[in-house]
């Protein structure tokens, strides 16, 4: 079953999108601007992850589309089934056109896959404090920041902070109202 947004679908992960989730991880920029770290990813180090997690009912990586083109990925990660919340992110190629709510759009197919069919109560997520776009994208999404983690971040020879956002199942529908979906 794939996902529908306005603008993109959401797919399941396929073994042709891991040399672009890997051009993901391995770029320096991108991993600058996400919570974690990583090691430079193989070919077969990407596969193998593939494999693993393919079949995981408390994780969902979502191909994004784009115009039939791949985009970037969304997740649901850590689902919660007794307590109905999930971690949800979102990774974006760097060639993708911006400014025109791809990433809006793969948040809120995301939600809504997550609050109407899962029927989640809370979808809860971290953003590092110098990461504007992504504090834009889901302050424009009905998301709000519950907490910050100070100095909780290792990135670039120094300690940052760590944003708790989340939003909860009425807020995303008083949202979806307001948009006028």
């Amino acid at each position: 079953m794939n996902i529908y947004g306005n603008k993109v679908i959401l797919r399941a992960l396929e073994p042709g999108d891991m040399p672009c989730l890997r051009e993901m991880i391995n770029d320096p920029e991108m991993e600058r601007m996400v919570i974690g770290w990583s090691f430079p990813v193989s070919e077969k180090q990407q596969l193998d992850w593939y494999n693993r997690v393919i079949s995981d009912d408390k994780n969902f990586r979502f191909a994004i589309m784009y115009e039939g083109k791949f985009v970037g990925v969304s997740t649901l990660t850590r689902i919660d089934w007794k307590n109905r919340s999930a971690d949800h992110g979102i990774k974006l190629c760097n060639d993708v056109p911006k400014k025109i709510g791809i990433g809006t759009d793969g948040v809120y197919a995301t939600m809504r896959y997550a609050f109407e069919e899962l029927q989640l109560n809370r979808l809860y997520s971290s953003i590092l404090e110098y990461n504007i776009a992504s504090q834009k994208l889901y302050a424009k999404c009905g998301w709000k920041v519950e907490g910050n983690y100070r100095r909780s971040i290792f990135k670039n020879n120094a300690y940052h902070d760590e944003l708790a956002i989340a939003i909860l199942r009425d807020e995303y529908f008083e949202w979806k109202a307001n948009r006028g979906e």
